[in-house]
């Protein structure tokens, strides 16, 4: 079957664009960008398909929805340049309290009790968006081809070939596929995905509220799943509010007054009055896990590789953790003259972040099960369990260094003050 560019030049059209590069990473939203921002900060040639419009992107005000930063996330961020276009509008996230519903119990994390940085920060999506819009234009390695598709991608035993809609043709000894949870470039490699759906949908909004939130995230835990609380700068806060899956369209259809009042149900009243601010977004909540991180010539990053639970706010930290480890071992074989895209450079990949995975995914859908629930021996068991961590010093630092995302072996870029 011919191509693209073979179809053209048997009509006598001008031959398609090639454009060489090292790596084409399919998708630039915010796991694509970042790692097309590391990768061209250590000067590869990175080709970007994306395909919305950055224009859009660029000229879009908050829409509502925002993001947990964890420190290493943050720390990643600073190393490839785009921190610094974010910091002014993030808002840290000094203490994280937990409560289930209705209990005296609780876990209240505190900052200063694991040094001085906060726990993370919270991050406006449409902000982040554009902070990595604008680090790629300033990479003269890096080029974003938006609006754009991906319509073929052949891999072979030494390089990439993308033909995209318009007739472009990138080369490449290696494609990354960071284009979300229904990926199409990981399917069209063959590669399976283990996936399930919860019972459960998560509504997103922000709001703002009559008292200051000091800058720290709750998450209580209702019958029908978790609800939380993240600080945002100002008198305002994104929710992340877990709802059973045959109410929460019921609740997306009220009008604001009813909606304010079902929001305010489970908000509860510490902060004073709270009024909804902009769009509300719905998404159905599942679980998946690609059976391979890696094919030939390719990687897989983020949701196109693995989707969790928000319940405990780490899906995009784990992205961004694929794509520090993917930067490193890629840039590391780059600068000893080897071939990145090579099964033994990917394999090394895959070992590393698999295991990380794997338990996070097993984590957070098992405190799903356990606290989405109104069981009551099971309650009981689940509030003594967070009094005694509250009490208890070094298990409780310990989490609290998880949620930072300080934990395990972590890549250069995660470290803090460590370049690529």
């Amino acid at each position: 079957m011919k191509n693209q560019a073979d179809t053209a030049a048997s009509h006598g059209s001008p031959p398609a664009r090639t454009v060489n590069a090292d790596v084409v990473i399919i998708g630039g939203a915010l796991v694509g960008g970042t790692l097309a921002a590391a990768l061209g900060q250590a000067g590869m040639v990175v080709a970007v398909v994306e395909a919305a419009d950055p224009k859009a992107v660029t000229d879009a005000t908050f829409d509502g929805r925002a993001s947990a930063i964890a420190l290493s996330s943050r720390r990643l961020l600073e190393g490839i340049g785009v921190w610094d276009l974010l910091r002014n509008t993030a808002a840290p996230m000094l203490d994280i309290r937990v409560a289930d519903a209705g209990s005296p119990l609780y876990l209240h994390y505190r900052h200063d009790e694991v040094g001085d940085e906060p726990f993370g920060h919270m991050v406006e999506n449409t902000r982040m968006r554009q902070a990595l819009i604008a680090r790629m234009a300033a990479l003269p390695s890096v080029t974003l081809m938006a609006p754009q598709r991906c319509v073929r991608l052949d891999r072979s035993a030494t390089r990439v070939r993308a033909d995209l809609a318009d007739g472009t043709v990138i080369r490449a000894p290696l494609a990354v596929a960071a284009d979300g949870r229904n990926s199409p470039t990981r399917d069209g490699a063959g590669i399976d995905i283990l996936q399930w759906r919860y019972d459960q949908i998560a509504i997103v909004c922000t709001v703002v509220h009559e008292r200051p939130h000091n800058f720290v995230a709750c998450e209580h835990f209702l019958p029908a799943g978790p609800f939380a609380i993240l600080p945002l700068l100002g008198n305002r806060s994104s929710i992340v509010w877990t709802e059973r899956a045959d109410l929460a369209p019921r609740i997306m259809a009220l009008d604001d007054a009813g909606f304010t009042r079902e929001l305010r149900r489970r908000f509860g009243d510490h902060l004073g009055t709270v009024e909804p601010v902009g769009p509300r977004w719905s998404y159905p909540l599942c679980w998946h896990l690609a059976e391979t991180a890696v094919a030939e010539r390719l990687a897989l990053v983020g949701d196109a590789y693995h989707g969790m639970h928000p319940i405990a706010g780490q899906g995009l930290n784990m992205g961004l953790r694929d794509v520090a480890a993917l930067a490193e071992v890629v840039t590391d074989a780059f600068r000893l003259g080897l071939d990145w895209g090579a099964p033994d450079i990917l394999d090394r990949y895959q070992r590393w972040r698999r295991f990380d995975n794997i338990l996070m995914l097993g984590l957070t859908d098992g405190l799903n099960r356990l606290f989405s629930n109104d069981i009551v021996p099971i309650k009981l068991a689940r509030d003594a369990g967070l009094a005694m961590v509250n009490q208890m010093g070094p298990l409780k630092r310990l989490f609290m260094r998880h949620a930072m995302g300080v934990v395990g072996e972590l890549p250069r870029l995660m470290q803090g003050g460590r370049a690529l």
